[in-house]
């Protein structure tokens, strides 16, 4: 499902298994008594294998950024987005903060100088404006079509991270990302509901899912230095500032917000948000970006299958089997291909035409 790069070497800031450098090919060790063992190389191109603390941090992301679209829409009638985002991330600092805040007894634990940048710029794209531009759009939409359009966001997080990130174009990433894309588009023929989905809400989600693909690319060289943990409060904390406006908002439509709505806003801020962007800044600081991204493919079927044990929204059979091609696209993310064999070469005057 997901993959570190194939060669590299450790960063020699890094001194935490979460800010591992990305290329990396070192497994956290699930023994306390047995130090991180390197993992064996996989060949050029090939998905390396991952810790399975890695792949239960992808899990959670997943299920919980699901759970996310059904809380949001649950909650949209007593929160307007900017109040919403506000309180969520603000519920989220603290929560967070608990767990970060004992750590920074160096002052070498905090950015400087360059490092706030590109911080900023994902705190604020991210944390900020991809939120308050999905509670807009789901205030437009259900929340199956909003999850169904975020997912333009991998296609883009692979194409920006093969250019940018130098990681390249795998064939069965590309593959796989279009037959789970495939899968999106079946469940999205499901809904007739969807169909008459208002034009403002469906861009409001495409500006979303753009802020989210740019951000994933700009936080991954800073897992490099910080923790997951850090770096996705750095960004949490960044992103509630830009919010700060809406705080009389917020106070009042806490005021008037019958209690459930208000424990679905706290929901919101510890679950998808303190948790769900930990495990996924962890899993980012072990995985190419391109291919932790094609996971999300499955946030889609995962929100149809909490809205029916939740609200109690049966799923189409478009829905059932549309989930079943996401699940079979994200595999072949992880495909190996097979290598090429190696032959002896004739000795040759010049540079290989071919490499």
């Amino acid at each position: 499902m997901a993959t570190t790069a194939a060669t590299g070497s450790p960063s020699p800031d890094s001194t935490h298994p979460d800010s591992s450098h990305p290329d990396s090919t070192h497994e956290v060790s699930s023994h306390p008594a047995r130090p991180n063992r390197p993992l064996r190389p996989a060949a050029p191109g090939q998905p390396a294998p991952i810790s399975r603390l890695g792949i239960a941090a992808v899990v959670v992301t997943v299920v919980l950024w699901a759970s996310a679209f059904v809380g949001i829409r649950a909650v949209g009638p007593s929160f307007s987005p900017g109040p919403l985002t506000l309180g969520r991330l603000s519920v989220a600092a603290v929560v967070l903060g608990l767990v970060v805040l004992p750590q920074f007894r160096k002052a070498a634990a905090f950015p400087k100088g360059r490092e706030w940048w590109p911080i900023l710029a994902y705190g604020v794209m991210w944390f900020g404006g991809y939120n308050v531009a999905l509670n807009a759009a789901e205030h437009m939409l259900d929340a199956g079509t909003a999850a169904l359009l975020i997912n333009v966001n991998p296609i883009l997080v692979a194409v920006m991270a093969g250019i940018i990130l130098k990681e390249g174009f795998p064939r069965w990433l590309i593959i796989g990302s279009l037959v789970a894309f495939g899968g999106v588009a079946v469940i999205a023929l499901g809904s007739g509901q969807r169909s008459t989905a208002d034009v403002a809400g469906v861009l409001l989600c495409l500006l979303a899912a753009a802020l989210a693909a740019v951000s994933v690319i700009v936080q991954k060289p800073v897992l490099r230095k910080f923790p997951a943990a850090q770096a996705t409060w750095f960004g949490i904390m960044v992103g509630a500032v830009c919010c700060l406006p809406f705080s009389g908002q917020l106070v009042a439509e806490v005021q008037a917000a019958p209690l459930p709505a208000t424990l679905g806003l706290v929901y919101l801020g510890v679950f998808p948000t303190a948790i769900a962007f930990t495990t996924w800044a962890y899993a980012l600081s072990l995985i190419d970006a391109g291919r932790l991204a094609a996971t999300t493919y499955l946030v889609p079927g995962t929100t149809i299958l909490i809205s029916w044990l939740v609200l109690g929204e049966i799923p189409t059979i478009w829905g059932l089997v549309g989930g079943v091609i996401c699940l079979a696209g994200v595999a072949l993310t992880r495909r190996r291909s097979r290598p090429r064999p190696v032959t002896a070469a004739a000795p040759a005057a010049g540079p290989n035409p071919g490499a």
